[in-house]
């Protein structure tokens, strides 16, 4: 049992790990999301903050060009060299944003702003002209952007914001720790529950099955044989309970013990077992099956099987049909049952997940039926509607 023992707090490890996972990344996103949402207000500040640290030096050099347009515009056509200044390129515009003349490097220019930087790393610099010199009106002022506060930004935003998100998964890893406790008590109280009901189940139940078996039902009356035969299915339906429960505490452990198996007999042999069950219901069997091999472990290829057939008859309806088809690598397993909802479906493997309660059950057969179907990577399609029965197609 120790080897048990081991195996159950590894599934829960695992569980609460793929918990924790989940989270995690939900939130490490949500982080992220809000770090660039500040990263972009960040880099959006500097960038205005560098356009107030060169807006005084650009108002002066447009005062400067101002004047010399003025003396320009009083001395033309004698003097029509348009003044020049090595700090700066200009360019002078008319009132219909038509130009007059320009030195500047960059052709986006923008007469909606005052000042800008272009897509070409270039500083403009706008200033509205009261009196049109040389009937400009707008006189556009261009310095290079050297891109310094760029890299100082980024760098902020990269080292800040790394982490700050180190920071926050920190917080993250923590937080989940302390909400994911209590379903790690809640999960380790289940499965010692579980363990500790097969342990005592064991005995009885095969006491129970053995005296059905020996009992002469000919020397009886026909009252007596109907209770018996509800003892046999109730005994059965707690037998496929008690085979769940012992694999999931014990013969997951135990290592593979692969054989060819015939799955035409032996889906034949399950059927005969579950009769008595799909008799309770007025359930009908219809057969097509073809001789078909699979190299697996016997026992572990049953539990599939018996899971499958028995969700089919407790969640069919009465005098319902279960179909039942077997090729080549190929098992279909289909009943005219209640069905399972679209959205449902793809949580229908997951342990302890039941979607229909008036039915028993602890919600763990299709659990070990898709970690039996990975473990020897054949493939399960479930398809499914409500109120017109669940198909089950299993692929090797």
């Amino acid at each position: 049992m120790l080897v048990s023992k081991s195996k159950g707090t590894n599934s829960l490890l695992a569980s609460e790990k793929k918990s924790l996972y989940r989270f995690l990344t939900l939130y490490v996103l949500m982080m992220m999301s809000i770090i660039v949402l500040i990263a972009l207000f960040y880099y959006q500040n500097q960038e205005k903050m560098m356009f107030l640290s060169k807006r005084d030096m650009l108002s002066d050099y447009a005062y400067e060009q101002i004047k010399k347009l003025k003396i320009l515009h009083n001395t033309f056509p004698a003097d029509n060299a348009y003044p020049r200044d090595s700090r700066f390129k200009s360019g002078i515009y008319d009132l219909e944003y038509v130009k007059i003349f320009s030195l500047l490097e960059s052709e986006d220019i923008d007469f909606t702003k005052d000042m800008y930087r272009t897509s070409d790393n270039k500083i403009h610099f706008v200033k509205t002209l009261f009196e049109y010199y040389l009937g400009a009106k707008y006189l556009f002022l261009e310095i290079p952007d050297d891109g310094d506060w760029r890299e100082e930004t980024w760098e902020n935003i990269f080292i800040f914001g790394g982490l700050a998100i180190v920071f926050f998964t920190i917080i993250g890893f923590y937080i989940a720790n302390l909400f994911l406790s209590p379903m790690r008590s809640s999960l380790l109280l289940l499965d010692r529950f579980i363990k500790d009901t097969t342990h005592e189940l064991n005995t009885p139940l095969s006491t129970i099955l053995a005296n059905i078996e020996m009992i002469d039902t000919s020397s009886i009356g026909e009252d007596n044989q109907k209770k018996i035969n509800r003892i046999n299915i109730a005994a059965k339906t707690v037998s496929q309970l008690y085979q769940d429960l012992t694999y999931i505490t014990l013969e997951q452990d135990i290592h593979k013990n692969d054989e060819k198996v015939e799955t035409k007999a032996l889906i034949e042999n399950r059927i005969e077992y579950f009769d008595s069950l799909a008799k309770s219901k007025d359930i009908t069997f219809v057969l097509d099956l073809k001789k078909s091999y699979i190299h697996i472990n016997r026992h572990k290829w049953t539990r599939v099987i018996d899971n499958i057939i028995s969700n089919a008859i407790k969640y069919n309806n009465r005098k319902g049909v279960i179909y039942i088809t077997l090729k080549k690598n190929t098992l279909t397993i289909s009943d005219t049952g209640i069905g399972i909802e679209l959205t449902k479906i793809p949580f229908v493997f997951d342990r302890y997940i039941r979607f229909n309660h008036s039915e028993g059950g602890f919600g763990i057969g299709l659990n070990i039926v898709k970690k039996i179907i990975e473990e020897y990577d054949m493939k399960i399609e479930i398809k499914s509607k409500p109120n017109e029965g669940t198909q089950v197609v299993i692929r090797w």
